[in-house]
């Protein structure tokens, strides 16, 4: 029997304050219906300023990405690593990325485009639809009046020239300079310096004084001057193919006038070039330290260099130092670089480890797309990847990718626009018949895609501020 004075009291709270307790019927229903009652929760975005890449796949929220918006905030360096197998939208991602970024007026765009497409670079397209067009460096076309450029330019400071011709030297012979053939360089380029002041000194002239070294040279040291002619005979060798070797007409002569250093878009077109010759990284280094010294201005300007087959440049113990030295520099004069890279065990196992490891350190935003899962693992583990992130590469489809920006981990669907499409496909000899390809057709598709351009074009490009979402 109840006591009557708990009676007594919930009598009178019932009164007060209504039914304290109240009898709940079960309810049967499906997992699909109750996972409304546990809500799911995303990650934090980026923010709301920048271009737009896409969708965050678990949220649906959009997903918006600018190193030069999130640096010094969230970024600690705006450098960016893109990693993914063939076919999985890798290109498309960093074509409509800088069409994107072009929207703003303080921003300007270097590419090194290494990948062919219908006789020419695979960013042709784009270029032309900017009214740009791309320097082609193509050994054929250079010993017919292409263009050049000049290693010794003056535009490019003294000791520039000497850090270019050594970095140059050093990747063709596979191992650095000594300290005689070092000797042997530096004096012949000063006495070319020195001597030549009528026009703008080339590589011939700096391969003629290394077989004549001028007895002054000899007798600064203290040495015979055969002694200085035998040091730099290895150095004038390797020169010598860029001045009448497989690299001649690109190298050996004044810089071509007319090259566009303050158009929005700088598409330099590699795909002439043979991607696994030694020519390849001596290009990188030559475009590289030219760009340094000519392009990278003070002038408030936010620059994006990005470069297509970067291994080429990550691979190479003497190319990346010259590229890590430039991602210091430039971070001071907002430069964001951009490397894509197939595979990362491309570059981790190569020659230049160290210099690998130190690049990929300043890249604080990683994307990576659909990989093999040994290979998964292996990124992961090089780039300290949440275990979750790891297992869900391998299943990615084209399109999504993995996107780590200094450490927020989030899944990503690539978005493009109608009028972006014709300018990013990059597919054709794979989706194309014969049938299909002739004069007729190929017209047409030009057509239909010059016409979304244009009305792209119109639409963004100079409607624009600093401060707007793309």
């Amino acid at each position: 029997m109840r006591d009557p004075l708990t009676v007594l009291t919930e009598a009178f709270t019932s009164f007060l304050f209504g039914k304290v307790e109240t009898t709940r019927l079960p309810v049967r229903t499906s997992t699909g219906q109750a996972q409304a009652v546990y809500l799911p929760t995303a990650a934090p975005g980026l923010g709301d300023s920048g271009v737009i890449i896409g969708r965050e796949v678990y949220s649906g929220k959009g997903y918006i990405y600018d190193p030069f918006q999130l640096y010094g905030q969230q970024l600690p360096a705006p450098h960016w690593l893109v990693l993914g197998e063939s076919g999985n939208g890798k290109s498309a991602l960093e074509k409509t990325y800088v069409l994107r970024q072009l929207r703003f007026r303080d921003r300007q765009v270097v590419v090194l485009d290494a990948q062919g497409e219908d006789g020419a670079g695979e960013w042709n397209l784009i270029a032309q639809q900017l009214g740009i067009t791309p320097i082609r460096l193509d050994p054929m076309a250079a010993l017919d009046q292409g263009i050049r450029l000049n290693p010794l330019d003056p535009a490019i400071t003294t000791t520039g020239q000497l850090a270019l011709l050594r970095t140059i030297i050093e990747v063709a012979m596979g191992h650095g300079l000594d300290e005689r053939s070092g000797f042997a360089l530096k004096v012949a380029h000063a006495y070319v310096n020195e001597t030549i002041v009528q026009r703008q000194p080339v590589l011939t002239d700096i391969v003629e004084q290394l077989r004549h070294p001028e007895p002054e040279s000899a007798e600064s040291m203290n040495v015979a001057i055969d002694d200085v002619r035998a040091w730099g005979l290895d150095v004038a060798l390797v020169l010598d193919r860029l001045v009448d070797g497989d690299l001649r007409g690109m190298f050996d002569g004044p810089t071509t006038v007319g090259i566009d250093l303050d158009a929005p878009l700088i598409v330099f077109d590699l795909s002439h070039i043979d991607r696994n010759s030694i020519a390849m990284p001596i290009l990188m280094a030559i475009v590289g330290v030219w760009l340094e010294h000519t392009w990278i201005r003070p002038d408030r300007k936010k620059r994006i260099f990005l470069v297509e087959e970067a291994w080429h440049i990550i691979n190479s113990p003497f190319v990346a130092q010259l590229f890590q030295r430039l991602l210091k520099f430039g971070r001071r004069l907002g430069l964001s670089f951009v490397a894509v890279v197939h595979h990362l065990s491309d570059v981790v196992d190569g020659a230049a480890a160290r210099e690998a490891a130190a690049i990929l350190k300043m890249a604080s935003t990683r994307t990576i797309y659909a990989q093999k899962a040994d290979e998964a693992r292996a990124t992961g583990r090089v780039l300290g990847l949440p275990r979750w992130a790891v297992e869900i590469i391998p299943s990615l489809t084209p399109g999504i990718a993995v996107w780590d920006v200094n450490g927020n981990v989030q899944v990503v669907k690539h978005l493009i626009t109608e009028t972006e499409r014709p300018l990013v496909f990059t597919d054709r000899a794979m989706t194309e018949s014969s049938a299909d390809f002739n004069d007729d057709a190929l017209r047409a598709a030009e057509l239909e895609a010059e016409e979304r351009a244009a009305a792209f074009m119109e639409q963004h490009i100079g409607d624009s501020s600093e401060s707007t979402v793309a």
